[in-house]
């Protein structure tokens, strides 16, 4: 089916609820005006839908391929790229200082969601290099800036991270890539890496791997791991390419979805360049700081993974939508002439209704985060930019997990709406299953995320920020039970959804504040749970704000079907979704007893 940016959806999200016009009037950002984000969402939409979304189907079925050493990308990925580059779409969010446009987080995040939309597989490339270049702007050298930032901007190179081993997973502390000091300052690397996103391909002249190492003196454990720059090809004082690296791509993982992303096994260290042995890489900050640094780039990644869970969404919705009015099956319950169209039956409606919430939920919690960290970065009160940095440093794993576990379940309930056709391959339906259930996995699992949350981000400031964010859930709870006018009614419903969806986010911080002590284990047990509350809140929350919106803007005379659309879509979320935070504080709540049955089973 053909893609199509819901540019509507995004520009109603970025003004009435991400406070896009507040964004703009902050100190730096006095030439980004309306028409200019009007334009950047308008050419992006035209990019996405004519040059990135065509190439979806054949990422899938033409998956890049490993030949001897070197990976060749889906046909199609390379000249895309190039026009994705030439384009400036690289350096949208990035500082103007290395050649970057320096616009606002929030106008970079909707952005970022359409090209995920359009190709994740293809989308992965240019995600990672944000990656590298946000964790180069803020450790690196002034001399590494100017070597690597600019061409990564301008995309003649891109960027990887290099964290996992075939022994340490998420546990870093087990990793074994070992970096050597040489006389010159530089160090040489070896060890091996699995699972590295664009670890070799060729829709760049250069690649650039930050990579996760140990010093032979150093620490045991996450302290003694050391952050290294080791490019593909060695860079010269001039800023041209030189001798080719001992970096080797030994495979590429065959994977059950996201085929079009070549992930590779690279090995450092095995003679396979032109530099003998042990890969030239060079230090980042001072040693044994390096986990510190790469979450520089992995907080940024969770951010643009969290984008990724809304864009497989969205994509999703549409496709499923779009079957759902063309499939005719059964008569209408209320009685029909004949056949209708599969959408006007009662479940395929809820479970539309329930996708289109999730989507719409999720993209709206994250351009809200991304609005934070604008104003984190640029308010010109300092208290106003720590309260903000608290605020979107809390909502990132709620947009990292709940986004991508959402994802999954409106892939899910996509398949679920095509029926049997939904499980054959040509329909469509099933890559987006597919490629959906790697994102709860990557830069950080959910669990992950939700210890996180659990620990750094409602523990460590004794709930401050939770109880924050949950007085806001009750104002705009207040607010939809006492709205007029012709919606009261929907409205009111969807106030009273909030305001018990708010008491039980409020009953599961309580909880983990009082037996976070007394019962780790048990509080830990009801982690996800935790997070999933926070997540199915917060973007009940932001629906509810979103149909306060669109009822002001009916009671002033638009008819514009989607405003009626937006409130139809937060009462779906309230009736089918919001009742799940009840039933999530009841687990959390639940956990100690079920681990300490669990550990003796």
């Amino acid at each position: 089916m053909t893609y199509q940016v819901p540019t509507q959806d995004v520009r109603f999200v970025l003004r009435e609820l991400a406070d896009l016009p507040g964004v703009l009037a902050l100190p730096g950002f006095e030439e980004v005006s309306d028409d200019l984000v009007d334009a950047v969402l308008d050419e992006n939409a035209r990019f996405v839908e004519q040059e990135i979304a065509p190439l979806n189907r054949a990422g899938d079925t033409q998956p890049a391929r490993w030949d001897d050493g070197v990976v060749h990308t889906t046909p199609g990925f390379r000249a895309a790229f190039q026009a994705f580059v030439q384009g400036g779409w690289q350096g949208l969010p990035h500082e103007a200082e290395f050649g970057g446009q320096g616009l606002p987080k929030l106008l970079a995040a909707p952005v970022t969601e359409s090209i995920n939309a359009g190709n994740l597989s293809f989308s992965l490339c240019p995600l990672l290099t944000d990656g590298v270049i946000e964790a180069l702007s803020m450790v690196g050298t002034p001399e590494q800036k100017a070597r690597f930032i600019p061409a990564l901007l301008e995309g003649r190179w891109t960027g990887t991270m290099n964290l996992t081993e075939p022994q340490a997973g998420s546990d870093l502390a087990l990793l074994k890539t070992r970096a050597l000091k040489q006389d010159d300052g530089s160090y040489r690397l070896s060890g091996q890496k699995i699972f590295i996103t664009y670890g070799d391909h060729d829709m760049a002249e250069n690649i650039i791997h930050l990579v996760l190492a140990r010093t032979p003196d150093a620490p045991k454990g996450v302290k003694g791991i050391s952050l290294f720059i080791v490019p593909k090809f060695l860079v010269n004082d001039d800023g041209g390419l030189g001798k080719r690296n001992d970096v080797y791509c030994a495979s590429l993982e065959h994977k059950l979805g996201i085929h079009g992303s070549p992930t590779a096994v690279l090995l450092y260290g095995s003679g396979k360049g032109d530099v003998g042995e042990g890969a030239v890489g060079y230090l980042i900050g001072e040693e044994n700081r390096g986990l510190e640094y790469m979450f520089i780039m992995m907080n940024a990644a969770r951010y643009a993974v969290g984008l990724q869970g809304v864009a497989v969404a969205e994509r999703a919705l549409q496709h499923a939508e779009a079957y759902a009015a063309e499939r005719v099956q059964g008569n209408a319950l209320e009685g029909s002439a004949g056949p209708v169209a599969i959408a006007n039956h009662p479940d395929v409606a809820r479970m539309l209704g329930v996708m289109r919430g999730l989507a719409e939920g999720a993209r709206a919690v994250a351009y809200v985060a991304a609005g934070y960290r604008d104003k984190a970065a640029h308010a010109a009160d300092e208290a106003e930019r720590a309260r903000c940095k608290a605020v979107y440093e809390y909502c990132v794993p709620i947009v990292k997990a709940f986004s991508t576990e959402s994802s999954v379940e409106v892939a899910s309930l996509g398949v679920q709406v095509h029926g049997g056709m939904g499980f054959i391959e040509e329909t469509g339906a099933a890559q987006y299953y597919r490629d959906a259930r790697i994102l709860p996995i990557y830069e950080g699992t959910t669990a992950i995320q939700a210890n996180d949350f659990i620990g750094r981000k409602i523990v460590r400031d004794g709930g401050a920020v939770a109880h924050a964010q949950i007085a806001g859930m009750r104002a705009t709870a207040a607010a939809l039970q006492s709205a007029p006018g012709a919606h009261a009614e929907a409205l009111s419903a969807i106030g009273a959804r909030l305001d018990a969806a708010a008491q039980a986010y409020e009953s599961a911080v309580g909880y983990v504040l009082g037996h976070v002590r007394e019962d780790v284990r048990g509080v830990f047990a009801g982690s996800v749970p935790c997070l999933m509350l926070a997540g199915t809140a917060h973007a009940g929350w932001q629906l509810g704000r979103a149909a306060l919106a669109a009822a002001r803007a009916l009671e002033s005379g638009a008819t514009d079907a989607f405003f009626t659309r937006k409130i139809a879509t937060a009462v779906q979320y309230a009736a089918h979704v919001l009742p799940r935070t009840g039933a999530l504080d009841a687990e959390i709540q639940a956990g100690g007893l079920a681990d300490r049955y669990a550990r003796h089973a």
